[in-house]
């Protein structure tokens, strides 16, 4: 798969819950729809529905297994794998969710805000 972002994401954050840390699909970035472009490899996105109380459909690629966020969203922002980003996304973490299930064993050592689930949106 291939895509271009024009100009920087809104926003990255970080999702602890047991799903997306199982997926590699932590952290993301926040992208609006206007912004990205999918290149090439729609074919080859294989898209996973979750359960609630989880909310946002993951896609992998079928070809690598790389996560990718939600780059078929038909929502007017979504979210996209950082680790799938070549260059600097210019932001940084900002916030922190699904803390309740993050492992013991990881420690977050940044001052971004913390939620037990998902953030309250307005």
């Amino acid at each position: 798969m291939r895509f271009i972002i024009k100009g920087a994401p809104g926003m990255m954050g970080t999702c602890h819950c047991s799903r997306c840390r199982k997926l590699g699909a932590t952290p993301f970035v926040f992208v609006k729809r206007e912004q990205f472009e999918l290149l090439a490899g729609e074919a080859d996105i294989q898209c996973v529905v979750p359960e609630a109380p989880y909310k946002y459909v993951r896609s992998f690629c079928r070809r690598c297994g790389t996560s990718l966020g939600e780059p078929l969203s038909d929502d007017a922002s979504f979210p996209i794998n950082a680790h799938c980003l070549d260059d600097d996304p210019v932001v940084r973490n900002s916030f922190h969710e699904f803390v309740s299930e993050k492992p013991d064993w990881y420690e977050i050592c940044d001052s971004a805000q913390q939620f037990q689930d998902h953030p309250e949106t307005s």
